[in-house]
């Protein structure tokens, strides 16, 4: 019999052609993140989720009858209740490092558009003002390598960021627990306050939900750059709108949000001195061709009995 998945996500082409070699053992069935209907058809059938960000919730774990395994396409398991999953003999997944050089060249992108001002310019050439004529452009915009880049989190995507800033000539700060007194590290409260540029890596936990409020917005230089491809809630949003706002923050690059998608009436959309994406950082080809790589490797693992990998829970039973 084959192994259904529940491949909650849209394919493109590159993605069907990228697995059709499987079909005469992967039974997969393609549902959009806001299909419910599609989604609780087939959930009661199906062996395994390919998680995306559409939560998971207890109740939905539930209704997967024959559910033994969920592979998150990515890192972050806060969008699946993960306690629910393990009672239910339910297998949680991850894959570490496999978006890593996406999410890392969308941060350095969202640096550089924030610290550059990018979308103002943009907003001004097609409207017809042509060259910049305010002369407060050449005394606010900053090279990255001119600028100290505070890294709050350390793991596989910030190291690479490092990398990249490091080679432009920026100087590197984090926050590593494993690295306390080696060089670049700095107590949270000192690193806001020593860097121009103030970038996230950190997992959604009940400790790191708004970590940066408003006491730690406020320790940041009024002329520094906020950069956030982690999770929306680790900033307090509120907070950092009036940061913005009151000239507080000079700027803010950010992929992700508090709630997703960004409601219309959000704050953050009517600020000139922020730059949005819609968390895609980690969606390129690439990313994309890592993720299923993997993926099928841990249904191949699950339909020969072996050990699966990155699992991030212990099933009841298993």
């Amino acid at each position: 019999m084959a192994l259904r998945v529940l491949a909650h996500f849209v394919p493109g082409d590159k993605v069907l052609d990228f697995v059709a070699p499987e079909s005469d053992w992967l039974d997969i069935r393609w549902c959009a993140e806001d299909d419910d209907a599609g989604f609780y058809r087939e959930l009661p059938r199906a062996d395994v989720i390919w998680h995306v960000l559409r939560p998971l919730s207890g109740a939905d774990l539930r209704r997967g009858d024959r559910l033994r395994l969920v592979h998150k396409l990515g890192a972050g398991v806060n969008t699946i209740d993960v306690r629910t999953a393990t009672d239910r003999g339910i297998a949680v997944a991850n894959m570490p490092g496999a978006n890593a050089p996406s999410v890392a060249e969308g941060t350095v992108l969202l640096m550089l558009a924030a610290l550059r001002r990018l979308p103002g310019l943009d907003r001004a050439i097609r409207q017809g003002r042509g060259w910049p004529s305010d002369p407060g452009l050449g005394e606010t915009v900053r090279d990255i390598g001119g600028c100290t880049v505070g890294l709050v989190g350390y793991g596989n995507i910030a190291k690479r960021v490092s990398e990249i800033v490091a080679a432009m000539g920026a100087t590197v700060l984090h926050t590593s627990t494993r690295d306390d007194g080696r060089p670049g590290w700095r107590p949270l409260a000192e690193l806001l306050a020593a860097s121009d540029i103030v970038s996230l890596h950190l997992p959604l936990t009940a400790h790191t939900r708004h970590l940066l409020g408003r006491d730690a917005l406020a320790r940041l230089k009024p002329n520094a750059v906020l950069v956030n491809t982690s999770r929306g809630a680790v900033v307090d949003e509120a907070a950092l709108v009036d940061a913005l706002s009151a000239g507080g923050l000079a700027a803010a690059g950010l992929d992700v949000f508090e709630v997703e998608p960004v409601a219309p009436d959000n704050p953050l959309l009517g600020l000139d001195n922020v730059v949005l994406t819609p968390h895609v950082t980690w969606y390129t080809a690439d990313t994309m061709r890592r993720y299923l790589t993997e993926a099928v490797a841990n249904c191949r693992r699950l339909r020969d009995g072996q050990p699966l990998a990155h699992v991030v829970n212990q099933p009841t039973g298993c």
